[in-house]
């Protein structure tokens, strides 16, 4: 049975150094949705869905992983870091904005890995994860985000983004055990 959707996993700014106004309570949260991240992660690896990585370049503008890594890891930021860091066989870019999308070679890496959908994640949910759910409604992807997969300053913000992506770009915002248990459903 051939799957209907070629997913990919985007883990968006989840290798942040925190250190600005509001970047502790995003930590917090950060570190609250890590185990939901990290399980869907070691999913789509088992499925062999890609996972990707797109990432602030903190004024670095280098895709070079262990200076970003190097850079953003303090006390704050270290405990997420630690879980969520991109293992070898991982993508990995850089981003200029908000959206993965802008400026960076993910459309492209997208088609090159036969991607028709995509599993957003990341931080914030109401900026970096919306502007680039929104990028990817734009290019006619299917959206999952999962809302125990991003986080955001404040829950407010969240749930209002949440909202957001499912009523306007059609998001499946169902929860990461919500997502395997389907995607599993026509193989059992």
């Amino acid at each position: 049975m051939e799957r209907r959707n070629k997913y990919a996993l985007l883990i968006i700014d989840l290798i942040n150094d925190f250190d600005f106004q509001m970047g502790e309570p995003l930590a917090e949260n950060t570190l609250d949705i890590c185990p939901s991240v990290v399980k869907l992660k070691q999913f789509c690896k088992q499925q062999d869905i890609p996972v990707i990585y797109v990432n602030d370049h903190y004024g670095i503008w280098k895709a070079d992983l262990d200076a970003i890594l190097d850079y953003a890891s303090n006390d704050r930021s270290e405990p997420i870091i630690q879980q969520i860091k991109p293992e070898s066989d991982d993508y990995f870019l850089i981003k200029p904005k908000h959206s993965a999308f802008y400026g960076t070679a993910l459309n492209t890496l997208l088609h090159e890995v036969g991607a028709d959908s995509v599993i957003v994640t990341g931080v914030a949910g109401n900026i970096c994860v919306f502007f680039t759910a929104n990028d990817a409604y734009m290019r006619e992807y299917n959206i999952c985000v999962p809302k125990d997969a991003i986080a955001s300053e404040t829950e407010k913000d969240n749930h209002y983004a949440l909202e957001m992506m499912k009523t306007v770009l059609n998001a499946d915002t169902r929860t990461v055990d919500q997502f395997i248990e389907e995607y599993k459903a026509p193989f059992l």
